[in-house]
């Protein structure tokens, strides 16, 4: 975009615009628009964010309430594993906001697709755990601190590209994330949650109370696609619906899981559209269900043991995330690291990923120009699409010596009351204020079952006996 870019097309731009040089538009979404920009500020001199810009609200008065729960969730949160907000701007002329992100420079999506595409071969092994035990771990946290996420999915979780934090996972977009506390308020009044092919059962069949599970259910999802590069349960989505009931999508489930049964899901009868629809969902008879077949792994192998208790149908049974990070597979061979993108074996080839244009063509007001596209250095964003991050060229990563992941402090969560924020929809009763750390009780569906020892909420690092990787 050049010295030209940095003007918008009617030659105004907001003052604090000057911090920054613009590349070029990454993305672009129903939230807005995401561009690529470097700090020009000295101490950040030459780094990279994404400003990621939303759209006025529908309702006219100009801010977006997916912004504002954007931020007033990740400004109280801070975890190695969950992306950084470095900044907000509000330009007054109109009441847009943007919110500036540290730059990743890539995300599953695009990892996922280029094996599948480019490479045609699959992820190795020490990639696909560290990248799920990263996963893991940051939702770890934000479970702890009573934040469901309600949105994962491969383009949500980034991957950090060169520099100190090369090859670490980024949770990112919290557009769609909520605190829920006990008493749970139901949040089936929010609409419809999470991309339909990461989507639970439970949310499938109408449940109109849910908790961290939902996002155990998609975490399983997406490491079912790391193993097999392609989507678990790629169903077809009826739009335009408020209706939550996806008959196609429940299809494609129960054509790996099989039928759920009220003996493995007691509440199984009580939700919504188990009983109304009962006439096209429990009409059918699914045969010979075979997750192990689809996903090419041994029932007998502690990854299909993991992924299995993932996709338990009765959320009360799901695995949560603090045992998930305990479990066996993470404790044989190739351990996890902390950086994802290094070779697994010495002398192994490694993955280059591939950049993607940047537009530069297109100005901060959304006004294209003459200019042609070109590749930038850096980047993937957090974004709701998957073009919200663009990947560049990578040099052969530097082989980091991993003694495992630095153990993360808890952030301090400041006591602050939800249900007065607007967009918020009153999601802390009672002004509760944030946990600060990991919760001091288990989750409701963690109450159901006694944890064995080892397998509390806070996790510090990867297991004990991980060796020195270099």
């Amino acid at each position: 975009m050049g010295d030209g870019s940095n003007r918008s097309a009617g030659g105004n731009r907001p003052p604090w615009l000057q911090q920054y040089d613009l590349v070029g538009k990454i993305g672009e979404g129903t939230y807005g628009l995401v561009f690529l920009a470097r700090c020009k500020l000295p101490g950040n001199r030459g780094k990279c964010v994404a400003i990621k810009k939303f759209k006025q609200s529908k309702d006219g008065d100009g801010v977006s309430p997916t912004a504002i729960r954007e931020i007033m969730l990740l400004r109280e949160i801070s975890h190695e594993n969950v992306v950084k907000l470095v900044n907000v701007h509000i330009n007054h002329a109109d009441m847009s906001l943007h919110l500036a992100f540290d730059y990743a420079e890539h995300d599953l999506y695009e990892i996922i697709r280029h094996h599948r595409e480019k490479v045609n071969q699959c992820i190795n092994q020490y990639t696909v755990k560290s990248l799920l035990w990263q996963l893991l771990n940051g939702l770890n946290y934000l479970h702890s601190n009573w934040i469901i996420h309600r949105d994962l999915k491969p383009s949500n979780i980034l991957v950090m590209g060169e520099g100190d934090e090369q090859g670490v996972v980024k949770i990112a977009d919290f557009g769609l994330a909520r605190i829920y506390n006990a008493p749970l308020k139901p949040l089936s009044e929010n609409g419809v949650v999470v991309t339909i092919w990461y989507r639970a059962p439970e949310l499938l069949l109408g449940a109109k109370h849910y908790t961290s599970s939902v996002d155990m259910w998609a975490v399983g999802c997406i490491f079912a696609e790391l193993l097999t590069l392609k989507p678990l349960f790629q169903g077809v989505e009826v739009k335009a619906t408020p209706n939550p009931f996806q008959l196609d999508q429940l299809d494609k489930i129960f054509k790996v899981l099989g039928h759920p049964t009220q003996e493995k899901w007691p509440s199984l009868v009580n939700l919504p559209h188990w009983q109304s629809d009962q006439q096209q969902i429990q009409a059918h008879k699914y045969d010979n269900p075979g997750l192990c077949s689809v996903v090419h792994l041994s029932q007998k192998s502690p990854a299909y043991d993991l992924l299995s208790k993932m996709l338990e149908y009765d959320p009360r049974k799901r695995i949560t995330a603090a045992q998930a990070l305990e479990h066996e597979y993470f404790r044989m061979d190739p351990l996890p690291g902390r950086n994802a993108l290094v070779p697994s074996q010495p002398g192994e080839r490694v993955i280059n990923y591939p950049a993607r244009p940047v537009d530069t063509a297109t100005d901060f007001e959304g006004t294209t120009s003459v200019q042609p596209s070109q590749p930038a250095s850096g980047n993937s964003v957090p974004g709701s699409v998957s073009a919200a991050s663009v990947v560049a060229p990578r040099p052969v990563p530097r082989q980091m010596p991993i003694v495992g992941m630095r153990g993360m402090p808890a952030a301090g969560m400041t006591a602050f009351n939800l249900a007065s924020q607007a967009g918020m929809g009153g999601l802390n009763p009672g002004s509760i204020p944030m946990q600060r750390g990991p919760a001091p009780q288990a989750h409701p569906h963690q109450m159901k079952r006694k944890d064995p020892p080892g397998m509390g909420m806070q996790n510090t690092g990867y297991p004990p006996q991980q060796r020195k990787r270099f």
